[in-house]
C-alpha cells in the first residue's frame, strides 16, 4: 500500500471490514455538497477477529502458519487489538497431542505471537494451555504493542470434558488487564452461559471483553455486550466472528465473503442512559453540539446513546454539563433507594 493511502480511503476500496466498505463511517460527517474539508474524526479503536471456519491442518504448528497467513490482511489497517480463537493451534488438526504437548506448543505459539505483536504494534490476546502451580489452564495470554506479556486469563467455566482432560478451572475473580484505552478483559467460550465472569469486568470498568471461542454464540455475543456497556470482540474455532457495539449492535464480523477475518473500528467516545429522564436535556445538547454529538434513541427499550464524533469533545464532559447518570450509575443510585425502601 502506498503511504499516502489512508485507513478511511482504503476501507472504502475493500470488503474486508465486513458490512463498513463503502459508507462513510460514523464521525465522517461532511457538508451535503460533498466536501471532505469539514470531516470531523473521532478518536478510534481497531479490532480483528479471526475464525478457523474451513481451516484444516495436519500438525498444530502448520495451524497456526496458517492463522499467520490470515493475519496479513491486517496490515492496511494496523488494528490497535488481534484476537485469535480458542486454543487455535489445536483445532481442526490431525494429529493429535497429549495435554503436556499442548503445553509444550503452547509456549513456542506464545513465542511467535509476542514477536507478531511487537511487530504489528498491535495488543493481541492469544489462547494457549497455560501451566501454573503444577495445574493446567484453558486461557489467554494478552500481549502489548512491544511484545511484552501484561496479563492473562484463566478459563472459569470449564467443560466436563476440560475437566476429565486434565485442564483445571480458572478463579472466580481475576483481574481485567491495563492498555491505554483502559481496562479489558476476556472471558472463553462455555464462559458465556455464565454472567459472573463477565460482570466481574463490567465492575472492574472493562471496555472491551475479548471471547475466544470453539462456537460462534449468535445473539448471545450482542446481549453479553448490552447488557454490560461494553464491546465484546469474539474469535471463533467455527462459524462468524464479530465485533459488538455497546448497544449489541454488529459493526463487523466474518461471513461468506470475509470467512477467517474481520477488521473494523468503533469509537469509545459513547455514553450509554436510561431515555427516561435524560430525554429531556437532548435538544439542548443538539442544539449546542450541532454534528459534533450523535445521540441515538432505542425506543422500544428506551436506551440511548450520546457519541461524540468530534475529537476535541469528550462525553464524560457532556454527563458533567448536563447533570446526566449513565444506565448503570442511574440502576445503582435506584437500588440503593430500593433498598432503603424494604427496611
Amino acid at each position: 500500500m502506498k503511504s499516502n493511502i489512508t485507513r478511511r480511503s482504503f476501507i472504502r476500496s475493500t470488503a474486508v471490514t465486513s458490512g463498513l466498505a463503502g459508507i462513510v463511517l460514523p464521525g465522517m460527517a461532511q457538508k451535503e455538497s460533498g466536501s471532505a474539508d469539514e470531516q470531523i474524526m473521532p478518536r478510534e479503536i481497531w479490532i480483528a477477529g479471526v475464525s478457523q471456519m474451513n481451516l484444516h491442518a495436519e500438525t498444530p504448528e502448520q495451524m497456526v502458519d496458517q492463522v499467520m497467513e490470515i493475519l496479513r490482511g491486517i496490515i492496511p489497517y494496523k488494528p490497535d487489538f488481534v484476537c485469535l480463537p480458542e486454543a487455535f493451534a489445536f483445532a481442526y488438526v490431525e494429529k493429535k497431542s497429549t495435554l503436556e504437548e499442548k503445553v509444550a506448543i503452547s509456549k513456542t505459539v506464545l513465542k511467535r505471537f509476542s514477536e507478531f505483536s511487537k511487530q504489528n504494534n498491535c495488543y493481541t490476546v492469544c489462547p494457549v494451555y497455560l501451566p501454573r502451580n503444577q495445574n493446567v489452564y484453558n486461557a489467554a495470554v494478552v500481549f502489548d504493542r512491544s511484545g511484552n506479556n501484561i496479563g492473562s486469563y484463566e478459563k472459569i467455566h470449564l467443560t466436563d470434558y476440560e475437566m476429565d482432560g486434565g485442564l483445571t478451572c480458572g478463579a472466580l475473580f481475576q483481574p481485567a488487564v491495563k492498555t491505554e484505552f483502559g481496562p479489558i478483559g476476556v472471558q472463553i467460550c462455555f464462559d458465556i452461559e455464565w454472567d459472573d465472569g463477565w460482570r466481574m469486568l463490567q465492575q472492574q470498568g472493562a471496555k472491551i471483553v475479548f471471547w475466544p471461542s470453539a462456537f460462534s454464540g449468535g445473539q448471545c455475543v450482542n446481549t453479553k455486550a448490552w447488557e454490560h456497556k461494553y464491546v465484546v470482540a469474539s474469535a471463533t474455532n467455527k462459524n462468524t466472528a464479530r465485533l459488538c457495539d455497546i448497544t449489541g449492535e454488529v459493526i463487523a464480523k466474518t461471513g461468506i465473503w470475509n470467512s477467517n477475518l474481520y477488521v473494523a473500528p468503533f469509537n469509545p467516545e459513547k455514553a450509554f442512559l436510561h431515555t427516561w429522564p435524560s430525554v429531556q436535556s437532548f435538544p439542548e445538547i443538539e442544539k449546542k453540539y450541532g454534528r459534533k454529538v450523535r445521540i441515538t434513541n432505542f425506543h422500544e427499550e428506551e436506551w440511548s446513546v450520546i457519541e461524540s464524533l468530534s475529537a476535541d469533545i469528550k462525553v464524560k464532559d457532556i454527563l458533567k454539563e448536563f447533570n446526566l447518570k449513565t444506565h448503570e450509575e442511574l440502576t445503582v443510585e435506584t437500588e440503593i433507594l430500593q433498598k432503603k425502601s424494604r427496611v
